[in-house]
């Protein structure tokens, strides 16, 4: 196998961030081990599942609504770089802040067949700097 192809492997396969695919309807197709570590879903309880699984319940409409725009377009500012920082949801119910970035999928001819995300747990960053604007307000 060469470099690249080692490498592919490597991240997709990765525990430390989460790399999650869905197809144009939402439908998970990819769920990686830091997304499992992440989420607490296995793979085998994320793969077919509605992307609503980790979509606190009053975001999603916000959300079906911008992932409807890029299936249609194939354009989207979170895929030049651009972190997005939303809530989830673990498997337990319990909250959590992520970033990510995504990758529109698109076949041979160009024609969007799903994305992919890049995820990451900030919760831990999230919670220390709401406690020091909280702070630094009372003071």
């Amino acid at each position: 196998m060469d470099f690249e192809g080692q490498l592919g492997g490597a991240v997709l396969h990765s525990m430390s961030d989460a790399i999650v695919a869905s197809d144009r309807d939402g439908r998970i197709t990819f769920w990686n081990p830091g997304a499992e570590r992440i989420f607490g879903f296995s793979r085998s309880e994320a793969i077919g599942q509605s992307l609503d699984l980790i979509i606190p319940e009053r975001l999603r409409e916000r959300h079906w609504t911008g992932y409807t725009e890029v299936i249609r377009t194939g354009e989207s500012r979170y895929g030049h770089g651009d972190l997005l920082s939303v809530p989830a949801l673990r498997k337990d119910g319990t909250r959590l802040s992520i970033e990510f970035t995504i990758v529109p999928l698109k076949d041979e001819a160009g024609a969007m067949t799903g994305m992919a995300a890049i995820l990451r747990d900030v919760t831990a960053r999230f919670e220390e700097m709401r406690a020091l604007r909280l702070r630094a307000k009372a003071g």
